[in-house]
């Protein structure tokens, strides 16, 4: 089994925490002996290419020069999968996988991910273990994110997934969980959460060691969930993606055979949230 690994990671010059973060990513990537080659987009990020060459791991990498993007745009998401698909084609392997470089998942995936029949597949873990300021919060609070995401693909519909990318934008921070679930939708894959079976752990950066804060994601989210919208309407999908939050995202993946007791609480407790962030909603359009 071949796996193609998409990964991009932050400046080492910036947090020796994040260092050792990025660096415990790799070294249990290695811990699987798994035929895994990372594809890798950086934006002229510091010490990226010499740290994967020390790690000696098998990658493909490729520098986008931060002088094309746009202005104050430090990453691209969409430029990074449009390499990475582009790779994929090229080439003969059995998934494509995306994750940030602040996780941990057990080499267990792999197992689970060889044992998949199905050609045209979408396994991810919904909700994470969230590690923040290095505790693990409550893993029944609701929270949002999707940091693993393997996709197996014939090649038809691998070449369906690079020609939607002709819609899509997206720059910074925000919106990236949104439009995997609604291309895994385009593509018509079987979703599967596989929450009961394996955990990801993910350890939140500090936004202050890359001069970041809420201000800075929420400005980000609202430029992509306006291009997201774009792409939308141009591929014909559900405008609720962009304006249902989670909420909507769930109800495309529920499946009840992914359920166990523990996820079928959070499910339940995201949702009874449901109400109050309406009215929220409400009375910012009315009064703000």
């Amino acid at each position: 089994m071949k796996i193609l690994w998409q990964v991009s990671f932050r400046p080492f010059n910036k947090s020796a925490e994040n260092n050792k973060v990025q660096n415990h990513f790799i070294d249990n990537l290695i811990k699987f002996k798994a035929d895994l080659t990372l594809c890798v987009t950086q934006f002229d990020d510091f010490g990226v290419k010499n740290f994967l060459k020390n790690k000696k791991i098998k990658t493909k990498y490729f520098n986008y020069p931060k002088k094309k993007l746009p202005k104050d745009v430090k990453y691209s998401n969409s430029i990074m999968l449009k390499n990475s698909l582009k790779f994929f084609l090229q080439n003969d392997f059995d998934y494509f996988i995306f994750s940030n470089a602040d996780i941990i998942i057990s080499k267990k995936i792999i197992k689970i991910l060889k044992f998949q029949q199905n050609k045209n597949y979408m396994g991810f873990v919904y909700p994470n273990t969230l590690v923040k300021n290095g505790k693990k919060l409550n893993s029944y609070k609701p929270h949002y994110g999707i940091d693993f995401i393997a996709f197996k693909l014939t090649k038809k519909r691998a070449r369906l997934f690079l020609k939607l990318l002709k819609y899509y934008e997206q720059y910074n921070w925000g919106v990236i969980d949104n439009f995997y679930i609604a291309i895994g939708d385009a593509l018509n894959l079987k979703f599967e959460n596989l929450f009961k079976q394996i955990n990801v752990i993910k350890i939140e950066n500090k936004f202050s060691d890359f001069k970041e804060n809420r201000e800075w994601q929420i400005k980000n989210w609202k430029i992509n969930n306006n291009y997201f919208k774009k792409f939308l309407i141009k591929t014909n999908l559900s405008i609720f993606y962009s304006i249902g939050s989670y909420y909507y995202l769930i109800y495309k993946f529920f499946r009840f055979k992914d359920l166990n007791l523990k996820l079928a609480i959070i499910y339940l407790l995201f949702f009874l949230t449901l109400p109050s962030n309406l009215i929220k909603k409400l009375f910012k359009k009315v009064f703000l």
